[in-house]
């Protein structure tokens, strides 16, 4: 009796052994992943690219260059504003032979036609020099579902910010000539999609090399 009980233990157990394991598909698994909360947003990589200077705003640097009066303002005078190469690191020095090349297309314009500041420059030589400016302010960070972004399904990267650009031309230390311009809004949006996520570029990372 005991060995025709044991013998259908036996039976019962390989029986269970064999019955096939249920699967979970891999979509299952990743259906709550997709469907995270929007705090999970916050661990997105984010980045800011930033020239240290004296202006917050566009409308500041464009209002510093905008207040130079030709012909009145020295160059102490917009030091004391943080116009300063010494001072602001936005801030490159032009060599009169720099500026030749700047108003390369100016040479075929007549001189009565010329802001009087450049001919007056072009006609001073070595004792005409320049600022100019150059300010990036922008931040970057990744939006979006930060789980379709983590298994690189689906990336966005949004570009904020602003730009500047000025030029100040001085003969000896008397501003002359000032020009400023840029982009007050920069929105830049960059999207990127992978359908296979995390293993987009597996088969060409695993491929052999030919001889």
């Amino acid at each position: 009796m005991d060995d025709q009980r044991a013998a259908a233990a036996g039976e019962k157990r390989q029986f269970r052994s064999a019955r096939p394991r249920p699967r979970i598909p891999t979509l299952a698994l990743l259906v709550p992943l997709l469907a995270a909360p929007a705090g999970c947003k916050t661990l997105l990589p984010s980045g800011v690219d930033h020239t240290i200077q004296p202006w917050s705003t566009y409308a500041d640097a464009y209002s510093a260059i905008d207040h130079i009066v030709p012909y009145q303002t020295t160059r102490q005078d917009l030091g004391e504003q943080r116009i300063d190469p010494k001072l602001n690191p936005s801030i490159t020095i032009l060599t009169y032979t720099d500026l030749l090349q700047r108003f390369n297309a100016v040479s075929a314009v007549p001189r009565e036609h010329l802001e009087r500041g450049i001919a007056d420059c072009l006609d001073a030589g070595k004792r005409c020099t320049a600022y100019a400016i150059d300010v990036h302010q922008t931040n970057s960070r990744r939006v979006g579902n930060f789980w379709l972004d983590l298994l690189s399904f689906r990336r966005r990267t949004l570009t904020t910010g602003w730009t500047f650009s000025g030029l100040i031309v001085f003969v000896d230390d008397l501003a002359v000539f000032a020009l400023a311009g840029g982009q007050p809004n920069v929105r830049n949006e960059q999207v990127s999609h992978n359908p296979l996520g995390p293993i987009q570029g597996v088969g060409i990372s695993i491929s052999p090399s030919l001889p």
